[in-house]
Parts: structure tokens; C-alpha cells; sequence
């Protein structure tokens, strides 16, 4: 009688010691699930193509700003470049249509218009083809030359997106110890997953090759086999299927692009006194290039009063 007495008073003391055991067990679960959201990645949220044509990517964050005025000047204010402007544009259409097209390289004198060149064919190609259901309206997006080694993320975060995408780097170019080009090779051919179909890549730089010359020829100089260490980085720029050169102008292209901001604009300035001037203006800033004419009609605007609006 004894021993059943006391079965009973065994089963309510284990009930009893249960029941702080569950709570225990539920706060552990929550503590580990916190710590899980912890170290879970931040929600990547994807991006509304819909807000502009031009982005700036901000790998801090993963995300695309939207850009609502591009930078940009009309394609007939780019003078002295028609060879290499039929090229890229011609590149930019193919592209557009959903057709092989090639990554570009514009490469070549400062001041002469190859960023321009690149927001302007994006802009002409996108108004042509904006309703072409195949191709689909082109976004361009800028990368800054810092966040190149960024460039999986933003691949990841394109790819497959219904819109096609021009990636575009201005004034691209690596130092000696530099290693981040080797995510540009990657992109441009060799990587496992390679250029997304809907992704070009355009670049400008003052140099074909992205280096200088001093830092081949130390490569050269301190590399057990010079030939191999220089071919690494010399071999990005023949990653590019389009080298477009840009070249000095000459003094007739120079006064050309004068007068095309001129008349573009309505400045109330017209003949050789107008040039005497713009010559005059090119000499002291020891060149002849798109851009020291562009700072001449800013400067001739503002004594004259005018707004330049487009």
C-alpha cells in the first residue's frame, strides 16, 4: 500500500520539473533565433527600374540610386569623333536589339568627349528603341572606379532583370599593386559565370592599356618573368572587343565645336573676333580639346548674360 501510495507523488513531481524545462527550452529558441537574424545578410531589396534610365551603384548597402538627369550633351555637340561615334553607337543599337554586341574601350586624349560619347549613345539608343519589346529600354549604370572589385555583387543583382544594362567605368585605370582588375577580367570573359547576356561594359581611360608606361616597365624590371607579369595586366584591355581611339583635335575641329555651342545655345557672338577669342582661350590652357571649348562658352555665356538651358 506503501509503494502505491507514493507512485502518484513521483508522476507530480516530474510534471512539476517539466514545466520549468520548457520554459528554459523556450527561452534558449528565442535567444538562438535572434542570433540568427543577427547573422543572417541584410534583405537585398531589388531595385525599381522604373525610376530612371541611369543609376550610380553604391556597393555600400547594394543599391542602385536612381539618376534623374543624366550629365550629358547632345551627340550633334560632339565634333571631330564621328568615326568612333558611328562605331559605339552602332555597337549600342546591336545591343539593344538583343544581338552580339562587344565591351568598349575609349581610350585617348583627355577632354575629347568619350564619357560624353557614352551617355549620349546610351540616350539616342534608348529613344530609339524604348518601345522595342525585344531589346527592351537600356539603363545605364555608373560604377566608380574604387567599386570595381564590387562588380559580383552588382552582376548578381542584374542578371536576369528584364532590362538590358550598360555598366560603364569613366577615367579607368589601375596602379602597380592594384589587384582589382582581376574582377574585370572576370566579368569581361574567363569567370565561371561570365557577362550576363543582358550586361555591356563600356570604359573610358587616358590609356589603352589602363597602366602607364613607368608601371610596365617596373613590372618588367623587378618580375622573375617580366613578360608574364606585364602580359596579366596589359591583357585586360584586350578584353575589350571595341578599342575606339580619341585624338587631339586639330584647330579647324576645335572652332568647329564653338561654334556648334554657339549656335546650339543662341549666343549672340558670331566671326573671327568670336574665334580670335577662342584661340586665345585654348592657348592658355595649353590645349585644344571638347572640354576647354565647353569652359569657353561658359565663360563667354556668363559675361554675355546668357543662360545656357538646353
Amino acid at each position: 500500500m506503501a509503494k502505491s501510495k507514493s507512485r502518484p507523488k513521483s508522476k507530480s513531481k516530474s510534471l512539476a520539473r517539466a514545466k520549468p524545462a520548457a520554459a528554459i527550452d523556450g527561452a534558449v529558441l528565442e535567444r538562438i533565433a535572434t542570433a540568427l537574424d543577427r547573422l543572417a545578410p541584410p534583405l537585398v531589396l531589388l531595385p525599381d527600374f522604373t525610376a530612371a534610365d541611369a543609376f550610380i551603384w553604391h556597393p555600400d548597402g547594394k543599391r542602385l540610386a536612381p539618376v534623374k538627369r543624366v550629365n550629358r550633351v547632345e551627340m550633334s555637340l560632339l565634333k571631330g569623333i564621328d568615326r568612333v561615334r558611328d562605331v559605339l553607337v552602332e555597337n549600342t543599337e546591336r545591343f539593344a536589339k538583343g544581338l552580339p554586341a562587344n565591351n568598349a574601350l575609349l581610350w585617348g586624349a583627355r577632354g575629347m568627349g568619350k564619357s560624353s560619347l557614352v551617355k549620349a549613345a546610351h540616350a539616342g539608343v534608348n529613344a530609339a528603341y524604348a518601345a522595342n519589346a525585344k531589346g527592351g529600354p537600356l539603363k545605364l549604370i555608373e560604377i566608380h572606379r574604387e567599386d570595381i572589385k564590387t562588380l559580383p555583387d552588382l552582376m548578381a543583382l542584374i542578371r536576369g532583370a528584364q532590362y538590358r544594362f550598360i555598366v560603364f567605368c569613366d577615367d579607368l585605370s589601375f596602379d602597380t599593386e592594384d589587384t582589382t582588375y582581376k574582377s574585370l577580367k572576370a566579368l569581361l570573359e574567363g569567370g565561371i559565370e561570365g557577362r550576363p547576356p543582358n550586361v555591356i561594359f563600356y570604359a573610358t581611360s587616358n590609356r589603352r592599356h589602363m597602366m602607364s608606361r613607368d608601371m610596365i616597365e617596373n613590372e618588367r624590371s623587378s618580375a622573375i618573368n617580366p613578360g608574364e607579369t606585364v602580359e596579366e595586366k596589359v591583357s585586360l584591355s584586350d578584353r575589350f572587343g571595341l578599342w575606339l581611339g580619341f585624338h587631339r583635335c586639330s584647330q579647324d575641329e576645335y572652332l568647329a565645336m564653338v561654334d556648334g555651342y554657339i549656335a546650339h545655345y543662341k549666343i549672340p557672338a558670331r566671326g573671327e573676333a568670336l574665334h580670335h577669342e577662342a584661340l586665345e582661350w585654348s592657348t592658355t590652357r595649353g590645349s585644344r580639346s571638347g572640354r576647354v571649348a565647353w569652359q569657353f562658352i561658359q565663360g563667354l555665356a556668363g559675361r554675355l548674360g546668357v543662360a545656357l538651358k538646353d
